[in-house]
């Protein structure tokens, strides 16, 4: 009865995957996810879910990447959360209506992965790295950030 129950669900589709899937991701991985999208205006926003500005912050970049798509921008989001709390962030990503791609930082050395995206980035979070369509770092914002300006300068890429 139990094995029926679960064939007749998963045929509605109630036993699916979630829409958002974290990926972990590294030192190499982050710099194949640039290098994948040259050509891209690339935002990647480092955040957590026990960091209040990160939540804040997390529609606004939501409704910019359903603006901004159809222009060649795009959005990327790595959490830093521990592994014990990764469905409280896919849950927190699909509230947001935050799409695919979507990162779990999964790093051996944290000091080598901050330093290899911003050598002035401390790790502290939300942080924002804006990168031109051939994959060249151009700003990076740290803590709470005026989303209008983070827009302002995405806008001047596209």
């Amino acid at each position: 009865m139990k094995t029926l129950l679960l064939l007749t669900l998963a045929a509605l589709g109630t036993l699916a995957a979630p829409p958002v899937k974290l990926t972990p991701v590294d030192e190499a991985g982050y710099l194949k996810q640039v290098g994948a999208r040259k050509g891209k205006v690339l935002l990647v926003n480092f955040w957590a879910t026990w960091c209040e500005p990160c939540r804040k912050e997390m529609p606004e970049l939501a409704r910019m990447q359903s603006a901004l798509r159809a222009r060649g921008f795009e959005l990327v989001t790595i959490s830093a959360d521990e592994p014990e709390d990764e469905k409280a962030a896919i849950a927190f990503l699909v509230k947001a209506g935050i799409p695919d791609p979507a990162y779990l930082k999964r790093v051996k050395n944290d000091d080598r992965f901050i330093n290899s995206i911003d050598a002035k980035w401390s790790g502290a979070l939300p942080a924002l790295v804006l990168y031109d369509k051939a994959g060249r770092k151009v700003k990076t914002w740290v803590g709470e950030s005026d989303l209008k300006a983070v827009e302002a300068e995405i806008k001047k890429l596209l």
